[in-house]
């Protein structure tokens, strides 16, 4: 078996109730990635969103509506949870994280993807890495969006690439579906 789970973002910035970009569902999204680690063993990938030291081009508008995430002292909020800091990670300044996770994962490696947001970060992924020709499972409740329309909108996006990515439970990747 070559499947790796592909965990998108699961970091203090989206997590924590005083980051702007706090994202609801967070905490229902852990529990479930905390019941799939195991599962997995060492073939688990975590991705950081990271803001870079000098923004360039429609990056720099963009934080400067968002300055806090490139305040000083806001380094604690892009490391990985702290639940998971144990694990293999890789950073990027983008919103999809496929180009940096296709250069740490085997290339016959099927992936199953979660993490946040699902609208964001893990949409962008996940076309990158269908465009790769990447086999994908998404784990729609292990995944959460800034509002509910957004995640199933984003998750319809993702369904509509099937086969190459298919929509799955957190309850059948635990059967082993």
């Amino acid at each position: 078996m070559n499947d790796w789970l592909l965990v998108i973002d699961m970091q203090p910035g989206f997590g924590a109730a005083e980051s702007p970009w706090c994202t609801p569902g967070y905490e229902r999204c852990a529990e479930r990635i905390g019941q799939m680690l195991p599962l997995f063993e060492d073939r688990v990938l975590f991705t950081r969103f990271v803001p870079p030291e000098s923004p360039t081009g429609a990056w720099r508008a963009y934080y400067a509506q968002w300055e806090f995430a490139v305040a000083p002292g806001s380094d604690w909020l892009w490391q990985v949870d702290g639940r998971w800091q144990g694990y293999r990670s890789i950073a990027s300044h983008r919103f999809a994280k496929w180009r940096e996770a296709e250069q740490v994962l085997p290339a016959d490696a099927s992936l199953t993807l979660c993490g946040v947001a699902t609208d964001c970060c893990v949409l962008g992924t996940a076309v990158e890495a269908v465009d790769a020709g990447r086999n994908l499972r998404l784990v729609e409740d292990a995944c959460a969006a800034g509002t509910e329309a957004l995640h199933r909108a984003a998750v319809a996006v993702m369904a509509d690439r099937a086969p190459m990515c298919r929509v799955v439970s957190t309850a059948q990747v635990l059967a082993g579906a």
